[in-house]
């Protein structure tokens, strides 16, 4: 029987007031799979392009933190201590930072197994 499942998108903004922003990741949550996950891939000639200033390193830092906060990773800091849906609706909720959610979607899949990879590789540029 296929399980829901909601997803994400993790959006880099680097100057907010331009509305301007680039897909750096992607967030998966399935209650019923007991599955929280998440797939960075920053591009940091494309962050340069809509702010040359930007310091792709420090935000490179930040989302690679999101797939340690979704595993549960206890040096990820205490959002990594929260159940799996704390943590992905901490992970989800609306801010004005540089990284930014998408709103919510969802889906349904008979498995958790590529189920990442493949809006990955729908979304982001790998």
């Amino acid at each position: 029987m296929p399980a829901s499942f909601d997803y994400a998108i993790l959006r880099v903004v680097p100057r907010v007031e331009r509305q301007e922003f680039i897909n750096a990741g992607v967030v998966v949550f399935c209650l019923e799979k007991r599955y929280l996950a998440a797939r960075i891939a920053l591009d940091p000639a494309r962050l340069k392009a809509l702010w040359p200033e930007a310091d792709a390193g420090l935000v490179r830092e930040h989302l690679e933190a999101i797939p340690r906060i979704c595993a549960g990773d206890p040096e990820a800091g205490p959002i990594a201590l929260l159940t799996q849906r704390e943590r992905f609706h901490w992970l989800i909720s609306p801010r004005s930072t540089i990284i930014q959610p998408s709103p919510v979607h969802t889906g349904l899949c008979d498995e958790t197994t590529g189920l990442l990879d493949r809006l990955a590789q729908q979304f982001l540029s790998l």
